[in-house]
């Protein structure tokens, strides 16, 4: 294996790390309404687990409220059913033709665990980019003994690094970004 080639799969995986990460954080709800929300909710649409917005149109209407318009008024009380139990923690209300889900402001103690709660997501990511550090640094010394110069495999090693820096910075962004948003009253 040549330099380029593992310093190209250590780049891929740490992109795909961060963009991971930011999905997750995309998940955790910081006290605004956001579609994002029912992403894990997911109907039995005909006999096939469909999410929520393949069945409905999802709409935000304002900051504290999600409106769920089904495209099959039959789907009401699936959908409402299905939420209640996907332990999102929001009580679904309809009125027979629309379902309308409202975000509760976030107290000061929810506020802390939903903080702690990104932290831990973010630490799950870190120790990603450390795995995809370290088995560039082991294949580095595997190409050495396979014949590669050391003089190269040190550098190569160098970048695994300076890899590693650059993307847990964008990670300690994504993260400080989303606890400032989640902080914010």
């Amino acid at each position: 294996m040549d330099t380029t080639t593992i310093i190209n799969e250590a780049t891929d995986r740490m992109k795909r790390t961060v963009d991971h990460l930011d999905e997750e954080l995309l998940n955790i709800r910081a006290g605004k309404a956001s579609t994002n929300v029912l992403n894990s909710v997911f109907v039995d649409y005909y006999g096939s687990q469909t999410p929520v917005s393949g069945v409905a149109s999802v709409t935000v209407p304002d900051a504290r409220t999600i409106l769920i318009q089904p495209w099959d008024k039959n789907f009401i009380r699936p959908i409402e059913k299905a939420i209640i139990d996907s332990n999102i923690g929001l009580t679904p209300s309809n009125n027979g033709e629309t379902i309308r889900l409202t975000i509760p402001p976030l107290t000061e103690d929810r506020r802390k665990e939903l903080v702690k709660q990104v932290k831990g997501v973010g630490e799950n990511a870190r120790i990603s980019l450390r795995n995809a550090r370290r088995d560039a640094v082991e294949a580095f010394k595997k190409a050495q003994k396979e014949g590669m110069p050391e003089d190269e495999a040190k550098d190569g090693e160098t970048r695994a690094q300076k890899l590693l820096e650059k993307y847990s910075k964008k990670i300690d962004e994504l993260m400080a970004a989303k606890e400032k948003e989640i902080m914010t009253v």
